[in-house]
């Protein structure tokens, strides 16, 4: 868990209002919900492996015999727990609040969630999620409006040339079963597939073979890796998804994921971007940890680093266990803790911004009057007594995010300023 540093503070609020604006641009609505969720709700298996980093809360009035008592059983000393992510929180929001909205929401979620995570470089153990979610809608539209939204929302912070991995776990599913993995040990199976780009191929093979997997199974996943595969560049599309899979896929499982890219295409079809230049690359191995996902998966990557900027996916039978029938649900998430890291300043609201150094015996209402005047100029105005050591307190300035300054002297006014750039 961390501080931040004013310059810091006020570089996280500039993203975080772009990202806002972007996805409110897109017809996402923005909800909040509790930094808490009840024990059983945060535990109930929809969590995957977060549900081993929440961090539970103590019952109320307990005394040292029931701590004892209960000492092997955490259930029964908490009923509480911080949210270890937004989409357990937005599920159950959804069934509470189902009534009030409308047939197909769309919700924003940008707030703290808590893991207990082990410390180290990129792991917070409090970190900031952006998510966008729609309920209500089973079709391929509402993929594609998430997709479509995350890489604008990308554009607006300058980072343009992301590109969004695909895949259906349907895919996944099919594809075990092609192999001849039984269903008991297909999730076994997948949690070994997603190390594929860290061990590769031979790697996974070998892992399969540890595990003790289905000889003939692992032998027909290891056959359909070497085969040969020519290596004409194919754009996203219904030659790419087929060219990737062994024969015989399911029609339907293309045809949903040829959609996708078909309205990903036309909504990113502008006078920068270059018609038919679908922004999608189809990985049939691609898994997304999260046990809850039942269809398309996506993870979003940027050419500037070698990790994933934000993910997500289908989880239709998430909401159902709260509300006894199944809702359709999709949401996307963004990686702001990795994004802001890679956004660039803006350069003029650092020209709007000025200390004003004063001398002691400037009078306060002179002071607050230049202030004021600044200030309705749109200026970002900071006033400074001024020091012996007036270099180290401009250094200090310009590390806040400031651009200039300008000494004051009795009896001046805002007209009268000499402004100086501060680097």
């Amino acid at each position: 868990m961390r501080d931040f540093l004013p310059a810091d503070k006020a570089r996280r609020e500039r993203v975080l209002a772009v990202i806002r604006e972007r996805y409110r641009a897109h017809g996402f609505d923005e909800i909040e919900t509790p930094i808490m969720e009840e024990y059983a709700r945060l535990h109930s298996g929809i969590g995957g492996d977060n549900e081993k980093l929440a961090y539970n809360v103590l019952k109320r009035g307990l005394d040292g015999a029931a701590i004892t008592a209960a000492a092997d059983s955490p259930a029964d000393l908490t009923d509480l727990g911080l949210r270890y992510d937004l989409t357990v929180p937005l599920a159950r929001f959804y069934a509470s609040h189902r009534g009030e909205l409308p047939s197909v929401f769309r919700s924003v979620q940008i707030a703290p969630v808590w893991r207990a995570e082990r410390p180290q470089k990129g792991r917070y153990r409090q970190f900031m999620q952006c998510d966008i979610d729609i309920m209500g809608d089973a079709s391929s539209r509402a993929e594609a409006e998430l997709i479509v939204a995350s890489l604008d929302t990308l554009d607006a912070l300058g980072l343009e040339g992301a590109s969004v991995r695909i895949n259906d776990r349907r895919v996944l599913d099919w594809m075990l079963g092609h192999f001849g993995f039984s269903e008991a040990e297909r999730p076994g199976v997948l949690i070994t597939i997603d190390k594929l780009d860290k061990i590769r191929a031979e790697g996974v093979v070998a892992e399969l073979r540890e595990r003790g997997a289905s000889e003939a199974a692992v032998d027909a996943f290891e056959s359909f890796m070497r085969r040969p595969v020519t290596l004409e560049y194919s754009p996203f599309g219904e030659r790419q998804v087929r060219k990737l899979l062994p024969d015989a896929v399911p029609d339907e499982i293309v045809a949903h994921l040829v959609g996708i890219g078909a309205a990903v295409s036309a909504a990113r079809t502008t006078s920068t971007i270059v018609p038919g230049d679908i922004p999608l690359v189809f990985d049939p191995f691609l898994v997304r940890g999260m046990g809850y996902y039942t269809g398309t998966i996506f993870e979003l990557a940027h050419p500037s680093v070698d990790y994933s900027l934000g993910g997500g996916g289908r989880y239709d039978g998430m909401i159902g266990r709260f509300l006894g029938g199944d809702v359709p649900a999709v949401g996307f998430s963004i990686g702001f803790e990795r994004i802001v890291d890679l956004v660039k300043d803006a350069e003029d609201e650092a020209s709007r911004s000025i200390v004003l150094v004063h001398d002691r015996d400037v009078a306060v209402a002179e002071l607050l009057a230049i202030k004021a005047s600044l200030v309705a100029e749109g200026l970002r105005v900071r006033l400074e007594v001024r020091t012996k050591n007036l270099k180290a307190l401009l250094e200090r300035a310009s590390a806040d995010g400031y651009s200039s300054f300008a000494i004051v002297s009795a009896g001046a006014t805002s007209a009268s300023l000499e402004i100086k750039p501060l680097t």
